[in-house]
């Protein structure tokens, strides 16, 4: 059984095409993804180098780190809306918009962390409660 050449969408050149055995074989003689190519240097329109690099480079994260960043970010904005606070009470705050907006901000993060805790505790109890 043979398999059919396979090609980038939108190739117009035949001679570009190549076939899984022959991508198998480059593969397997040891050529790096430079030389094969690689599915980060694919361009997708609407998202910018940067985003792609961002995800990459979260990728790489384990998720406890990327779960401490992210409360050590609800910490950071709770300590600006009490900084905020402190400097309205003492005339020290030009807008009090500023307090305003950083104590929403501070109060919509921790009720969505609360939220996420709750719902990671209620599908760990799910899963424990299940038969095997």
């Amino acid at each position: 059984m043979s398999i059919g050449p396979v090609s980038a969408v939108g190739a117009a050149d035949p001679s570009q095409m190549i076939s899984i055995d022959q991508l198998y074989s480059q593969m397997a003689s040891g050529l790096s993804t430079s030389d094969v190519g690689s599915i980060e240097d694919i361009a997708i329109p609407g998202i910018s180098a940067d985003t792609t690099d961002n995800a990459a480079a979260a990728r790489g994260k384990s998720f406890g780190t990327m779960l401490g960043e992210g409360l050590q970010s609800v910490e950071n904005l709770d300590t600006t809306a009490q900084n905020k606070a402190i400097s309205a009470a003492t005339g020290d705050l030009d807008d009090v918009h500023d307090y305003v907006i950083a104590s929403v901000e501070a109060q919509t993060a921790v009720e969505l962390t609360t939220t996420l805790r709750n719902k990671a505790l209620e599908s760990f109890q799910q899963i424990m409660g299940m038969q095997l």
